[in-house]
């Protein structure tokens, strides 16, 4: 991307999922994933902030993203207590322009932590506009592992021969050794003669047998 290019804000961020649960009873919903996606021919940065960042730690909260590639951004609740429960904080990702800083684009995603019981009322944050810094996770190394949006994906193929075209292949086969209409059989195990057409047509098919079982390798 050219700098100078002025996107007051407004290029679209693709991030999944928007919305994100934690369940207080259940303690492998503590972890969760946001995906952030660049679809873009440049590459972009993207930072995390969020109304209530005491709650929560984020790994990899600054980064960039490469082009056409995509990143995971692992989320913690560190605050989970029926005290918390119902209370919908906001995360914002902002992407920026790798080169100049300039915020390009942003986009929210919210965050409950729901109790067993479904809530009577769903309370926001005191000030959800007030979007504060997140620290890097200090857990450990973060994870910064980036892989493509499009992975190049085709038809699951057997390493085992397709049985079918190989009967058919032994059939065409034994049919082009049967003598044809007119010769004298060398075998006496060889009691019927094949035309010369139906010859043609065993090593018609037996070529397009060939083909499907060379194929896969």
């Amino acid at each position: 991307m050219q700098s100078g290019i002025q996107f007051d804000g407004k290029l679209p961020v693709f991030i999944f999922p928007t919305t994100i649960s934690f369940y207080l009873e259940d303690k492998t919903s503590h972890k969760q994933v946001l995906t952030l996606y660049n679809p873009y021919d440049f590459v972009i940065s993207f930072r995390v902030l969020c109304t209530a960042p005491r709650k929560y730690t984020v790994v990899d909260s600054e980064g960039t993203v490469k082009s056409q590639c995509c990143i995971d951004i692992v989320i913690r609740h560190n605050a989970v207590s029926p005290g918390n429960c119902d209370v919908t904080d906001k995360f914002r990702i902002q992407v920026r322009d790798h080169s100049t800083k300039q915020v390009i684009g942003k986009r929210d995603v919210t965050a409950t932590l729901c109790s067993d019981r479904p809530p009577e009322r769903e309370r926001a944050t005191p000030d959800p506009d007030s979007f504060q810094s997140m620290p890097n996770s200090l857990l450990g190394k973060p994870n910064s592992q980036q892989y493509p949006i499009i992975q190049k994906t085709g038809p699951s193929r057997a390493n085992n021969p397709n049985f079918t075209a190989v009967i058919i292949g032994v059939l065409c086969m034994v049919a082009l050794f049967c003598p044809t209409e007119g010769e004298s059989s060398v075998s006496n195990f060889i009691a019927f003669h094949l035309s010369v057409n139906i010859k043609l047509i065993a090593s018609y098919v037996l070529g397009l047998v060939t083909m499907v079982v060379l194929k896969p390798y």
